[in-house]
């Protein structure tokens, strides 16, 4: 699919990967519908998107920006964004949202561990189960879970976020695998580390203490475009860490004894867990300010 042809609803669009994601897009010819959480954020990331585009040339149409502000926590808000997303005449989504999770597995809550589950696996699940009926209407479309290294490699301390991410990992699999012979293609981005406000102070010191090296987000959107356009399945990013994913998918406990210095920069338990898993599931949160705005910006 070329970049000119494809009309994108990319959601954690405020985020650090997503503004560069959003960014590289626009910049390459596609249309954007921004989603995220901040319908004043949203507005000024679109207006500056714009302006990017001003005297672009008269050789092609701009690119439409548009932008729509929901709460991906809350299950009832997401067949509003298909429904909103095919009116628009969507033929690509980017599941881009997602929250960190890092520490000792004692350090977790039990709704700690379900909100991150929720939003980083459920949720895209759901969306995509959404808006599959309208994706499989068009000539071409994609469905692009942009998920971690860490979705095909367990590290000490992220065992809570690679659930989420082998998850969205296994979930895109089967699902690219279940709609082969149709038009719509799935794709998994598997981004090392990026230098983003995503990381606590304390990833980053684990890192700094591992060695382990940063991307800047510019590099995971340039990936993303690249993947949208190339139809390839799945793509880590990283060296070594794309060499470990392959490595550990032919012999996981090959790499187990690699993880020492991993293991002693944790930090330590700070918080105490629910004793109990109660069963609570994430509450329905509302987004700021307006949970359903859509703006149209005329470019």
């Amino acid at each position: 699919m070329k970049a000119k042809d494809a009309r994108v609803l990319l959601t954690g669009a405020t985020g650090g990967i997503g503004q560069a994601a959003a960014a590289a897009l626009v910049g390459a010819g596609a249309s954007v519908m921004l989603l995220g959480r901040s319908p004043a954020r949203l507005a000024a990331q679109a207006r500056a998107l714009a302006r990017t585009c001003t005297g672009a040339g008269a050789h092609a149409p701009p690119p439409s920006i548009e932008w729509y502000a929901a709460d991906l926590t809350r299950t009832s808000s997401l067949a509003g964004i298909a429904e909103v997303a095919a009116g628009w005449g969507c033929n690509v989504l980017v599941h881009n949202a997602g929250v960190p999770a890092f520490g000792r597995i004692e350090s977790f809550a039990t709704n700690e561990m379900a909100q991150v589950l929720h939003l980083n696996l459920f949720a895209p699940m759901l969306l995509t189960q959404a808006l599959l009926p309208h994706l499989r209407s068009c000539t071409e479309s994609r469905v692009v879970f942009v998920g971690s290294v860490l979705g095909r490699l367990g590290l000490p301390g992220f065992s809570v976020y690679s659930a989420s991410k082998f998850g969205l990992r296994g979930f895109a699999e089967s699902l690219r695998r279940e709609l082969g012979g149709t038009s719509v293609g799935v794709q998994y981005l598997g981004p090392r580390s990026t230098r983003t406000a995503f990381n606590s102070d304390a990833v980053d010191g684990y890192n700094k203490a591992t060695g382990t090296a940063m991307d800047a987000p510019e590099v995971a959107a340039r990936a993303l475009l690249q993947l949208i356009e190339s139809g390839a399945a799945e793509r880590f990013l990283g060296f070594p860490e794309s060499l470990a994913v392959r490595l550990n998918g032919v012999a996981p406990g090959l790499l187990d004894g690699s993880f020492r210095k991993h293991r002693e920069s944790l930090p330590p338990v700070t918080t105490s867990p629910t004793a109990v898993l109660d069963g609570t599931l994430p509450r329905d949160t509302p987004a700021e300010a307006d949970s359903h705005s859509l703006m149209r910006n005329a470019l």
